[in-house]
């Protein structure tokens, strides 16, 4: 008998997914729970009905959570709600970000900070109120970090978001040399140009639209199910020996 099944399976393991009410973060959220596991969602409005459905029809439990991930101070409630209704936690998804457009030269000073406090300062507060969490339960876990491509490159008119998904590349291969010895898993995935609320400004431009397929080799946008696939391999056994990396779920956007 194959043992394949075995490595990528979930069951009974437990996973926190910010930003679970829609886009990448709902996607992940579905693939984890097609593959076994039971989901906590993290969202600014707390009320993730779609998810919750998609997850409690595949018979897995699904509950919601309130927080402003802008705000690093809720980090330490939101594991505490999570303990307290399933008592552990196996794995991480930092996915919740924001991303704001100026001209460099004209980037507000708040909008910096709450692109950078959501994007990169709570993600790392985020993996170590897990990592703590892991060694305290003594099971390891599994932490994936959700970048972009502008942890690659240098965007237009993003600079906090280049900056704040840069800083997150990075931190993922730092957390990891000092964690893998615990048997904790600290990895990425970096979307390409998907199609979700983030984007919406780019697809409706129709030359700039143009310009980025032309570049995708999958001459597509991606979609929020084309994350579940690599969240689901990073979140399970399968990936054992996989710590540092930031694995790009892009059509082939970096290829070219």
């Amino acid at each position: 008998m194959s043992r394949f099944p075995e490595m990528f399976s979930l069951a009974g393991k437990v996973a926190i997914v910010t930003g679970s009410n829609r886009g990448l973060g709902q996607g992940i959220a579905i693939a984890l729970a097609e593959a076994g596991a039971d989901l906590f969602g993290v969202c600014h409005s707390g009320a993730a009905p779609e998810t919750r459905q998609a997850v409690e029809a595949l018979g897995r439990r699904y509950v919601d959570h309130a927080a402003d991930l802008a705000d690093t101070a809720v980090v330490p409630a939101l594991f505490a709600a999570a303990l307290g209704e399933y008592g552990k936690i196996d794995i991480l998804v930092n996915n919740a970000g924001i991303i704001r457009r100026h001209d460099a030269i004209e980037f507000p000073e708040s909008e910096w900070d709450e692109v950078m406090n959501t994007n990169l300062k709570t993600v790392f507060l985020m993996c170590q109120a897990a990592a703590r969490q892991f060694l305290a339960q003594k099971t390891g876990g599994k932490i994936i970090n959700v970048a972009s491509m502008l942890s690659f490159q240098g965007g237009i008119r993003v600079p906090s978001y280049t900056a704040a998904k840069s800083g997150v590349k990075g931190i993922t291969m730092a957390l990891a040399n000092e964690w893998a010895r615990l048997g904790i898993n600290v990895n990425a995935i970096a979307p390409g140009y998907m199609a979700t609320d983030n984007t919406a400004a780019l697809r409706s431009d129709g030359q700039r639209s143009a310009d980025i397929l032309a570049r995708i080799p999958a001459n597509r946008w991606g979609t929020p199910a084309d994350m579940g696939g690599a969240a689901v391999f990073l979140a399970s056994r399968a990936s054992d020996y996989v710590n540092g990396f930031t694995l790009a779920v892009d059509g082939g956007w970096l290829g070219r």
